[in-house]
């Protein structure tokens, strides 16, 4: 029978890993609420139902607790942004590549302003003298995969004769690039909740520019 400190494939007991990823998204609520300074580990600890020496031995200080919980979080949104991506990878051959498009920025543009991800983008900018390398760190964690993901799934469309001839990795950087631009615009740096509607308009308008440059004649 298994036990809730039952050993995974990396022999680190099951209890241990849940604990300590139970202290990460405490500490990245906390560090959201109050910010780097004012946040303090006894109230993470009260956050994860966890004593505070437990918070030590998963973590060995404050600053390695607040970098953890940065990466972390910027690893979630990378693996949401990446789920998107790979949708497209289930839409059929024929199916309207326009909806697909559109129906792939509007869920991106959702992982990229939700709670969790505006958290991230404020926390980044407001420790960034104490921090000044964690706005290259969140920006590789959450960019990297998705684009390469989103390359992958353009160079097959444009294989396909979907989209015209084209680099791959400078599409979807094109691609990416006319959601982002907008976005942090309208959001003041990504922070402010940004209306459903705006979202659905710099989508459309988004994916509108995207086709005109890389779409291929009868696919568009």
């Amino acid at each position: 029978m298994g036990s809730a400190t039952s050993s995974g494939a990396s022999g680190v007991p099951r209890g241990r890993v849940d604990k300590r990823q139970a202290i990460l998204d405490a500490a990245f609520a906390v560090f959201a609420r109050r910010g780097y300074a004012q946040a303090c580990v006894q109230e993470i600890a009260e956050e994860a139902r966890v004593a505070k020496p437990t918070v030590y031995s998963h973590l060995n200080d404050k600053e390695t607790l607040f970098r953890s919980a940065i990466e972390t979080a910027a690893d979630a949104l990378s693996a949401e942004s990446l789920a998107v991506v790979e949708r497209l990878r289930d839409r059929a051959a024929d199916d309207d590549l326009r909806a697909a498009l559109t129906d792939l920025a509007q869920r991106l543009l959702r992982v990229c302003c939700g709670e969790r991800a505006r958290a991230l983008r404020w926390l980044t900018y407001a420790e960034v003298t104490r921090f000044p390398d964690l706005i290259e760190t969140v920006q590789e964690r959450t960019a990297h995969r998705p684009h390469a993901a989103l390359a992958d799934r353009l160079a097959r469309l444009s294989l396909s004769g979907r989209l015209r001839p084209c680099d791959p990795e400078q599409a979807a950087e094109h691609f990416l690039a006319l959601l982002t631009g907008p976005l942090e615009v309208r959001s003041r740096l990504g922070t402010r909740r940004v209306p459903a509607a705006e979202l659905r308009g710099v989508a459309d308008a988004a994916v509108d520019a995207f086709l005109r440059a890389y779409g291929a004649e009868g696919h568009a």
